[in-house]
């Protein structure tokens, strides 16, 4: 599929990166490729302190925290990781 929106990645989130196992990294580069970067807005819109950004599920307890610039056409991942503070 082709790729609509460019996706950038902050200082955490390829900190997060890091430090998922090969089978999580793989997963969330299929999940940027062919979900996030075509059609950003399947991910669930967050409310309260994340207002304005989308979550889309990694694993059970690991989400793609990620905002999305619709004029330049930008994706821009923050999380990759629990929210769940561990």
């Amino acid at each position: 599929m082709a790729s609509n929106f460019e996706i950038l990645f902050t200082k955490q989130a390829k900190k997060d990166i890091q430090s998922l196992s090969p089978k999580l990294k793989a997963k969330l580069r299929l999940i940027i490729l062919d979900v996030i970067s075509v059609d950003p807005f399947q991910g669930k819109k967050l409310m309260g302190d994340l207002d304005g950004n989308f979550s889309y599920r990694l694993s059970l307890k690991d989400r793609i925290v990620y905002s999305v610039n619709k004029k330049k056409k930008i994706v821009y991942v923050k999380r990759a990781r629990s929210h769940y503070g561990d």
